[in-house]
């Protein structure tokens, strides 16, 4: 099973907290917006009663004088005079109605009941109004005289103006929505854009660092709302101490195994001078085997260490063929000379992505462990699908008890059978192809074979096209 070397959450509680806050402030500006703009819809709804533009309302005002000099030119009484002025035939699109002071019609009319609304509201002509009802606008009142006798007017007319397009959209509720939703939705889907585009990048980053890259991000830092800025820089900075910490890890090894090398030469130079000087002994030999075993255990303790901290740092795509097929031509040619058959099936030009030695190193120690113990018989079989290469390498030896099969691929881990009892192994083999293949994003795994020995599988993912244009070709080898 694949493992991940840190489990890293992409986003802390103060980042969502403000990211909260800052959609809550959103929402409340677009509230009042919204306020705002109702708020100011009856003044500029013409079917509210509003003044009359002051162009209209000197026609009108004008209207009315030259109406009241006519009346008084005329004999008759008042009633009579406007009966013909209120004749809807008269004027073109337009009427005129007259009431007393009191609010009372005193000529035939129609729409009576947007003008009875229309007089309960506007009846001082020292403040004429104006209200839209459909297409017809009503305007007064206006003062007109005869003599000792008064009247108030009202101009009724055809508006050839279409309503505003906001009243249409208003009297329309599905017109409203579908409106609302092609404003909001522009802005929903950048403000989603904008807050998820860093968040991939910050996962994206998170995700690299887990696979092994530990490598700073500047974008992180660069782009994005502030609090994410903030998180970029975060990471960076928690990737550049864990470097820091790898790389002090390493120096202390290093120092380590120099500190170490050094008695372990001198101890086998001792040893070598007291077999001159007596001859050979058992227990010569055996301090010289046990020297030369921790001093292979120091390096490969250091070859694990190196594959740690350097495995991404060359990564450029190759194929199966170019980087295995060497290395069992010869490991099938060793396995010949100790009187032993190794098998592989065919063995394609399947793409692959990653450090060529890592990947090379990693099936080499487990072909080299499976013909080290087995009998006589390993094989090595390739499959792929779409997605990921599958590598199975099975031999005939004496196996793995079950319940030690997961620990194999620990350091230093010694199985407790024949099968590593005088194998003078240092326990790193397989710890080392378990760790280059968790690099490279894969997963190994062991079980029993068919064979009657161990299996081990190996699944690497294949690389993909965008892989291949990213990453540089190898050199010939």
């Amino acid at each position: 099973m694949k493992r991940p070397l840190f489990n890293l959450p992409v986003f802390s509680l103060p980042i969502f907290n403000r990211l909260s806050s800052r959609i809550f402030a959103i929402f409340w500006l677009t509230l009042m917006l919204v306020v705002v703009v109702l708020l100011l819809l009856p003044h500029l709804d013409p079917r509210s009663q509003h003044t009359i533009p002051q162009p209209e309302l000197n026609r009108y005002q004008d209207a009315a004088e030259r109406i009241s000099e006519r009346l008084s030119s005329q004999p008759g009484t008042l009633l009579e005079k406007l009966q013909p002025l209120a004749d809807p035939k008269r004027h073109k699109g337009m009427q005129l109605y007259f009431t007393n002071d009191d609010g009372e019609l005193l000529t035939p009319h129609q729409r009576t009941k947007a003008l009875r609304n229309f007089i309960t509201s506007a009846d001082s002509p020292d403040a004429p109004r104006q209200k839209l009802y459909g297409r017809w606008m009503v305007a007064g009142p206006f003062l007109v005289k005869d003599q000792q006798q008064s009247a108030l007017m009202y101009i009724g007319r055809v508006s050839h103006r279409p309503p505003p397009f906001f009243l249409r959209i208003l009297d329309q509720p599905f017109h409203l929505l579908l409106l609302t939703m092609l404003i909001s939705t522009p802005l929903l889907l950048w403000l989603a854009w904008a807050l998820s585009r860093p968040a991939r990048k910050l996962q994206e980053a998170a995700q690299r660092v887990a696979s092994g890259q530990f490598t700073q991000d500047p974008a992180l830092e660069s782009s994005g709302p502030r609090e994410f800025r903030q998180a970029g820089a975060s990471f960076n900075q928690m990737v550049t101490s864990v470097n820091q910490m790898i790389g002090g890890q390493q120096r202390l090894l290093s120092d380590i195994s120099h500190e170490l090398r050094s008695p372990l030469t001198r101890l086998r130079m001792a040893t070598a001078l007291a077999q001159r000087k007596q001859g050979n002994s058992p227990e010569l030999d055996r301090i010289d085997t046990e020297a030369e075993r921790l001093e292979a255990m120091i390096a490969k303790l250091l070859e694990l260490s190196r594959m740690q901290i350097h495995g991404q740092e060359t990564r450029e795509y190759s194929d199966a063929v170019s980087l295995w097929q060497e290395m069992l031509d010869d490991a099938e040619f060793e396995a010949s000379q100790h009187q032993k058959s190794l098998t592989c099936s065919p063995l394609l030009s399947w793409p692959l992505a990653g450090n060529p030695e890592l990947l090379i190193s990693a099936l080499e120690n487990v072909v080299r462990n499976a013909i080290y113990y087995s009998q006589d018989r390993i094989e090595v079989q390739f499959s792929a699908n779409d997605h990921s290469l599958t590598v199975t390498i099975d031999d005939n030896g004496e196996g793995v008890p079950d319940d030690q099969l997961k620990d194999i691929f620990r350091p230093f881990y010694r199985v407790s059978t024949a099968r590593d009892r005088h194998s003078g192994g240092t326990g790193l083999g397989l710890a080392i192809t378990e760790n280059a293949i968790r690099q490279h994003n894969g997963s190994i795994t062991a079980s029993r074979s068919p064979l009657g020995g161990l299996r081990v599988t190996l699944l690497l993912p294949l690389a993909q096209k965008s892989q291949r244009h990213s990453l540089s070709q190898p050199e010939a080898r």
